[in-house]
């Protein structure tokens, strides 16, 4: 089994990386034209080239419905599901464990609560509510990180552990926020925790060009994570320092996911569902999976805001609501088929 992974961790994938990421480049396009032309005003895709090749639509209207609210609320789904798909992918590496996602190491609940406190202080503006998500989930973090410390071997279950003792204790204090608060603010702090990204401005978004470096940290430690995988004593004795790796992915994939949970709020199973159906598929090479997570990820929560405006006759619905619809059942019959 060593000597396998050994020979997948160094094996070439130029002949499948090129294939596969043009079809699911082809998928993400595919999806972001759909969610872009396809709303309560329907815009042709004449309109959408044009715009994009800088000329733009003669319609202001048409101009101003692309602008300013389709396209920041694609572009922050796409980075949305990407990371978490990605986080996903990290998580259950490094755990060894197929159901791990972003949260479970209790990322989520350290950044609803600090979220939710920016909420109620009043200070949802730059950096208000993303500072303080990103410094909850940092703590968090760092907080499971020391109650994981002692024995290698029993490094693993401490994290998982220490995630989901974190995030119950986050989820008290969440409900106890939510009790102290008044009525106007209960309803969006609830929609927050649903996954709500109808919020989106271009305002906003540079904030996740941040995710882009994670993005590529992960990409580049993607051979030492397959190394990894092989066992401690294995990756030890290629050169791999383990624990470095380890502290470097995990404190990686907590600062982007916290960087899109603060835009969007808790959205559930992208980071569980998407890098366990590539993994289903093209094996557990994350040369390969990194790449397919990412355009995978994004392609799936871009449809998945779309069935979430365009659903219901009236009004919106949060994404997470979706997301769960389809992902729970989904994944339920990939456990299925793989135990048959």
């Amino acid at each position: 089994m060593s000597n396998k992974s050994d020979r997948l961790s160094i094996t070439p994938i130029t002949h499948r990386l090129p294939t596969i990421c043009s079809v699911l480049s082809l998928l993400f396009i595919l999806s972001v034209l759909t969610a872009l032309a396809i709303g309560p005003s329907s815009i042709n895709l004449g309109d959408i080239f044009s715009l994009i090749g800088g000329s733009g639509p003669t319609d202001p209207t048409t101009s101003t419905i692309l602008l300013k609210i389709r396209l920041p609320r694609v572009i922050l789904a796409a980075v949305v599901g990407a990371t978490l798909s990605l986080g996903g992918m990290v998580f259950q590496a490094l755990l060894r464990n197929p159901l791990a996602e972003p949260y479970i190491l209790g990322i989520s609940g350290g950044s609803a609560v600090g979220a939710i406190s920016g909420i109620l202080l009043g200070i949802s503006f730059f950096p208000g509510v993303t500072l303080l998500s990103f410094l909850g989930s940092m703590l968090t973090l760092g907080a499971v990180l020391v109650l994981s410390g002692g024995h290698s071997s029993t490094r693993k279950d401490s994290l998982l552990l220490g995630g989901v003792m974190m995030n119950a204790f986050c989820g008290a204090f969440i409900m106890f926020l939510i009790s102290i608060s008044q009525g106007s603010k209960v309803q969006q702090i609830i929609y927050w925790l649903m996954g709500d990204l109808s919020m989106s401005s271009s305002s906003d978004l540079y904030l996740l060009l941040l995710c882009l470096p994670c993005f590529v940290v992960i990409l580049v430690l993607a051979r030492p994570l397959n190394i990894i995988l092989t066992g401690r004593d294995a990756a030890i004795s290629m050169g791999v320092n383990v624990r470095l790796i380890s502290t470097i992915l995990l404190v990686t994939t907590s600062m982007m996911v916290s960087l899109v949970v603060c835009q969007s709020g808790l959205i559930g199973f992208v980071g569980l569902l998407i890098p366990h159906l590539f993994r289903m598929f093209l094996g557990a090479d994350h040369r390969l999976l990194g790449p397919s997570c990412i355009l995978g990820g994004g392609s799936f929560l871009v449809l998945c805001d779309l069935l979430a405006r365009t659903l219901p006759e009236h009004g919106e619905m949060p994404v997470g609501i979706i997301t769960a619809l389809i992902g729970a059942p989904l994944f339920i019959f990939l456990l299925w088929r793989a135990r048959r």
